[in-house]
């Protein structure tokens, strides 16, 4: 460890960030994005009104237009008699008080065609159910309720019942330039389209320096600046077009990698085709390059699950730190960014140790990589995976652990807390 670490953590107080993921949401899950839609919430007590607040926060509720009143079902039907109702209302109630059916036909009585409602009640009641779906009420949900129970509500109302299940998109990050976040998301990709046997695709969103079209040993015509530049006319069947089959199991969506044009992108620009590429593949890996502008913050917000990757020294301690508090301000409801740490136990080099790395962010470490030039220089220069290389490596089965952690398959081992934690007051500081 350097001298400047054992400094600081000499003469700073403790000072571990509090990441985590709140436990109503299960590993694994998925909840459709909340189309543009208007709601209105009328909640008799504050603790659901923060809850619903917070639900409207939350990425997948980004493009729905949330207001939160208190007043119960008496507020709503004042405001709506004298003003237009939304596309959803949800209303708490005090259900035991038996009257809840008369007053939703009143409030039925101002409701445009087209509005839904949802209803929160603190009776826990079958028939009551029953009567309230008999009655046209969307749902019927029990207090307390939390976060996770609110978006996956809405979520069920306005998603298409008869779409396929979207795919999960993994972003892969480096928390500092040439940490090998690119090798990572490539071989963990590769990876996942051999052991579960599905359609993979792997995006280089790096569209100037971008290598997943040297690592695969694949040179395009067509790739993802193709996808990005006509939104409008981007869909399934054009999407299949430009892709790179590397495998049979494994696409690639590869960058240009060209310098005759400047790629400035638009805070939406990933949007439509990460919304196509869910449509129909069950995996997709997002490389994205490590820089920070408004769309690199909008596929890291929206990403199903994100991975970062850095290397054991202070400075990626100090970037790592950065990225996970921004995360859990923009992703508040996900679970936590999975930690990999890359190039280990390099000669001479002063190391913080994974474990301490990782328990000083407040996160489990889901992987360690050691330091193997021969070996990962073979793969490159050869554009192959390491799997590829020597599928008996420890390397190859720590890629293919990767692989199950990142979409729920297993859960990596916790990592001790560690007197590094005092570290980040100062990089706080």
């Amino acid at each position: 460890m350097s001298t400047n670490a054992n400094t600081t953590l000499a003469t700073m107080e403790a000072s571990e960030p509090q990441v985590g993921t709140p436990s109503s949401i299960p590993e694994n899950s998925y909840l459709a994005p909340v189309p543009r839609v208007s709601i209105q919430a009328f909640c008799l007590n504050e603790q659901t009104a923060r809850t619903l607040e917070a639900a409207g926060e939350d990425r997948r509720m980004a493009k729905a237009h949330t207001k939160v009143h208190l007043g119960g079902i008496k507020a709503a039907i004042e405001h709506f008699s004298q003003a237009p109702t939304p596309n959803l209302i949800v209303i708490e109630v005090a259900a035991q008080s038996g009257d809840v059916l008369a007053q939703l036909d009143m409030l039925a009585e101002y409701c445009d065609a087209g509005t839904r409602v949802i209803v929160i009640g603190d009776l826990n009641d079958v028939k009551l159910y029953r009567d309230l779906v008999q009655a046209g009420v969307s749902d019927y949900l029990v207090t307390p309720v939390d976060i996770y129970q609110l978006i996956g509500s809405v979520s069920n109302l306005y998603a298409d019942p008869t779409a396929e299940p979207l795919g999960r998109a993994v972003a892969f990050f480096g928390v500092k330039g040439g940490c090998g976040s690119s090798t990572v998301a490539h071989n963990t990709g590769w990876s996942i389209s051999r052991q579960f046997q599905h359609d993979v695709v792997v995006a280089d969103l790096d569209l100037p320096f971008g290598t997943a079209g040297l690592d695969f040993n694949q040179d395009p015509i067509q790739g993802i600046h193709e996808a990005i530049s006509a939104p409008d006319r981007l869909d399934q069947t054009l999407l299949d077009r430009i892709l790179a089959k590397c495998s049979e199991h494994l696409s690639l969506l590869a960058a240009p990698a060209t310098l005759d044009k400047t790629y400035d992108h638009g805070e939406a620009a990933f949007e439509i085709l990460l919304d196509v590429m869910r449509a129909s593949t069950p995996s997709i890996v997002l490389d994205v390059p490590h820089v920070w502008n408004g769309w690199t913050r909008n596929v890291l917000t929206t990403a199903d699950e994100v991975v970062i990757v850095a290397e054991p020294d202070l400075a990626n301690l100090r970037n790592a730190k950065n990225v996970v508090d921004v995360l859990s301000q923009l992703r508040p409801n996900d679970n936590a960014p999975r930690l990999v740490i890359n190039r280990v136990n390099v000669p001479k080099r002063p190391e913080i140790k994974p474990d301490e790395f990782a328990a000083a962010l407040g996160l489990e470490l889901a992987a360690e990589i050691p330091f193997e030039p021969q070996l990962f220089g073979t793969a490159a220069n050869n554009g192959q995976m390491i799997s590829e290389i020597n599928g008996k490596h420890a390397i190859s089965e720590t890629f293919s652990d990767l692989a199950n952690t990142v979409l729920g398959k297993a859960v990596p081992t916790k990592s001790k807390k560690s007197a590094l934690s005092s570290l980040m007051a100062k990089l706080g500081k």
